[in-house]
């Protein structure tokens, strides 16, 4: 057996980066980005009101209450070309340009209507008061967003507001999935005695799609090798492969020697953890392989430490996978024993801040409910001691997969 942190290395060496491409800001999401974003303009392009008011001079409402002549007004979009001197008052609306020779905002609620064209202005204003200066945000040729990144809703925004319209982006990996076992029956189908529902199927194609990915199932088999081989020719166009189930010892576990038979070269088979030990990890026609347990959790774990930052490599990620937090541990745990071992938790808050993981009592690789339930996994190196109640943990949060 090798280490996890060894496994990953190889792993990781073999997901080489697929190319860019450009696409829409309406493609964008969950992409990650190939080069950076460089403002084609200035935010805000002018001083702009923050408030609707008044634009005035700090001079002339230094003290208060007294009037000033309306000269105008000056809505979103629309400046005003005039001059605001003493004495007078423009008319301005949240998103208006501030115009030359004004330098505060009264805002609305500090003023009365006075006598025809004229405001009375109840409150006196310093200079400065509710204008978002020109540039204050960002300004033309500034980059805005680096390379590497993983853009979401707030980050395409952003690439709009600087007036760039498409962005180039790391190519989706296609990942083809193939789910093994005579066990195996589709989500709602009729049962048949000694028969589950495939469930890791839709969960592998659920976590490569919300990480840019592109699943590609090519369907469920028996434990049968002509089957195996027949399911492969799907293969065409995939950037890795996903096996599920049959990488362990049975007779009826066929996945590495089958492929072996026509193009499959191991690099390594079986890693010091749990659940997840079974793994095998190789080339097969020029493209990653991965064949996962076939127990819905030790899939899912494997997923979450290998597959995940893969993918992030493939598509030109700067940060890869999971991203490793400390909590504080709300019960018990014993020794670990030689596998590093990945713990389902519940993870919340504390009122202090710190965020709490508590071990699930049912930890058996089969049980999918505590996998839905749980919000962390609680990383146990190989030999670490016994903890209580209120040591440091890492963890691996579980939102958003």
């Amino acid at each position: 057996m090798i280490s996890v942190g060894d496994a990953l290395g190889r792993i990781l060496s073999a997901a080489k980066p697929l190319g860019s491409q450009s696409v829409s800001l309406a493609e964008a999401l969950g992409r990650v980005l190939s080069e950076p974003v460089v403002a084609r303009c200035t935010q805000p392009p002018d001083d702009l009101s923050a408030m609707d008011g008044y634009a005035v001079r700090a001079a002339d409402v230094a003290a208060a209450p007294l009037e000033l002549r309306l000269i105008g007004e000056a809505p979103a979009g629309a400046p005003f070309a005039g001059i605001v001197k003493a004495g007078q008052a423009l008319r301005i609306f949240t998103g208006g340009a501030v115009p030359d020779g004004a330098d505060t905002i009264v805002i609305q609620e500090h003023t009365i209507a006075g006598a025809e064209g004229r405001v009375r202005i109840e409150r006196a204003a310093a200079e400065g008061r509710h204008i978002r200066r020109k540039g204050f945000d960002f300004k033309a040729g500034e980059t805005v967003l680096e390379a590497g990144g993983r853009l979401g809703s707030r980050q395409i925004a952003l690439a709009a507001a600087a007036n760039v319209p498409e962005l180039t982006v790391g190519r989706r990996p296609v990942v083809a999935i193939l789910a093994t076992g005579s066990e195996l029956a589709a989500p709602g189908s009729k049962l048949a005695p000694g028969h589950i529902a495939n469930s890791n199927t839709p969960l592998l194609a659920a976590m490569v799609t919300r990480r840019g990915g592109v699943a590609k199932d090519l369907g469920t088999i028996g434990d049968d090798s002509q089957e195996l081989k027949a399911a492969l020719e799907g293969l065409e166009g995939a950037d890795m492969l996903v096996t599920i189930g049959g990488a362990s010892v049975g007779d009826h576990d066929l996945v590495q020697e089958t492929l072996s038979e026509i193009g499959l070269t191991v690099d390594f088979w079986k890693i010091a953890m749990r659940p997840g030990k079974p793994l095998i990890f190789g080339d097969f026609g020029g493209i990653p392989m991965i064949g996962l347990p076939g127990n819905p959790v030790s899939a899912a774990v494997c997923t979450i430490v290998y597959l995940l930052p893969a993918l992030d490599r493939m598509q030109g990620a700067s940060r890869l996978g999971v991203e490793e937090v400390t909590a504080r541990l709300q019960g018990d745990l014993p020794e670990n024993g030689p596998r590093q071992a990945y713990l389902r938790a519940g993870y919340a808050t504390g009122s202090d801040g710190v965020p709490e993981a508590t071990p699930m009592p049912v930890q058996d690789s089969s049980a999918l409910k505590s996998l839905s339930e749980a919000g962390a996994l609680i990383v146990r190196p190989p030999g670490a001691p016994a903890l209580v109640a209120g040591d440091l943990v890492p963890v691996l949060p579980l939102e958003g997969l």
